[in-house]
């Protein structure tokens, strides 16, 4: 038990107390016995010496008790301080454990499919899109056999269920000026083309002057990853507003199945939004990209470096209404436009000597798959089996 100090004993509130009683009382009295003294002067310092006599034992009945507690305390205190030890080891654990909390998120990001996208939607608001651009997988070029459009759903399909196809969805979405047949068709309207800067006139039937761009091209998909996917996840690829753009048709050709490091846009200006859209694609979906594309990549970032990722939208990565054949029926398809084109010739009204739709004279086309043989004689490049519209 702790030794009190000579000095502790004199200054403990008993001894004050004492002090108030033998100092501020007998003072009090002597002034009262004192003669010539004014009553007036004697009730002053009574008034005063009464309360703080009063304070003081008080003071002196807390003091006590929170000494009792005081006593109480070392008992307490000795307890955990004989075990030191035991008591740092609860602090570390936790500390473990917060470590390790990271780890099943990184489980979850491992699925290609749902934890991917779970990551690329809580951090796409945060992320530039060079950051996400260099955490791309770089791999090579796989082979394009069993390629076809059919692959990724016959023509376009209706993902998001709202009653209009994806290519109608996309026109109402980017023309200005529309003229409507009901809800879902567009029948004519101005494009703001992304791709060349230039203000086009669309209108339904006439020359094929707008098509609808899948950014990431579908063949280049099938070469980075997309041939191993479900049907379903191709559909919903193909069908996707954050891989989709309405587009001047002649850059659209130009483009092909081309990607960043063979072809980009020649408005400069939308090169940045162009790439950042790529990447935002890639990411949601996994496809992987070659060494030559990240490089061509990172070169139209550099110039933006602050360029944020586009956020993933609300289309599902895998598509509940396929809208097609199932995939295993889907490779008979490809063999369906051979007999159009070797028949195509012998039609009068199929003429070679118009080798793009915009050089059509009035009267000529849409032409339709399976019913116009002119068909074939062009490229469907939006898959929705029709040409020249």
């Amino acid at each position: 038990m702790a030794k009190t100090s000579a000095g502790g004993c004199l200054t403990s509130w008993p001894v004050i107390v004492l002090g108030f009683i033998l100092g501020v009382v007998p003072g009090v009295i002597l002034l009262w016995l004192r003669p010539g003294t004014r009553v007036k002067t004697k009730l002053i310092a009574t008034a005063v010496a009464v309360p703080v006599f009063f304070i003081a034992l008080a003071v002196n009945g807390g003091e006590s008790d929170s000494t009792t507690d005081a006593a109480d305390e070392p008992v307490a205190v000795t307890t955990p301080s004989a075990t030191p030890t035991e008591s740092a080891e609860p602090v570390a654990s936790p500390v473990a454990g917060e470590s390790e909390e990271p780890e099943p998120e990184e489980t979850k990001t491992a699925d290609p499919v749902v934890g991917q996208v779970a990551t690329f939607e809580a951090e796409a608001d945060a992320t530039t899109a060079e950051t996400a651009a260099l955490a791309l997988t770089v791999k090579g070029r796989a082979a394009k056999t069993g390629y076809s459009r059919e692959q990724f759903g016959d023509g376009w399909v209706d993902v998001d269920q709202n009653g209009c196809d994806t290519r109608n969805d996309m026109l109402k979405l980017r023309l200005t000026k529309k003229d409507m047949s009901g809800s879902c068709k567009v029948l004519s309207g101005t494009l703001d083309d992304p791709y060349t800067g230039q203000s086009i006139v669309f209108e339904y039937g006439g020359a094929s002057e707008v098509d609808i761009d899948h950014m990431v091209a579908l063949s280049d998909a099938w070469q980075k990853g997309a041939a191993k996917w479900k049907f379903a996840k191709r559909v919903a690829f193909a069908n996707d507003p954050l891989n989709l753009e309405p587009v001047d048709a002649g850059a659209n050709r130009q483009k092909g199945d081309g990607d960043a490091a063979t072809w980009l846009p020649s408005n400069k200006s939308y090169r940045c939004e162009y790439v950042a859209r790529q990447v935002a694609v890639k990411t949601k979906y996994g496809v992987w990209v070659t060494q030559a594309e990240q490089d061509a990549m990172l070169r139209v970032l550099d110039d933006c470096p602050d360029y944020l990722l586009p956020g993933p939208g609300d289309q599902p990565v895998i598509a509940k209404n396929t809208g097609g054949p199932a995939p295993e029926s889907t490779p008979k398809k490809t063999s369906t436009p051979k007999p159009a084109e070797t028949t195509a010739p012998a039609e009068p009204e199929t003429d070679p000597r118009y080798p793009y739709c915009k050089d059509l004279p009035s009267g000529y086309g849409p032409y339709y798959k399976g019913t116009d043989p002119e068909y074939a004689w062009y490229t469907d490049r939006d898959g929705d089996g029709i040409v020249c519209e």
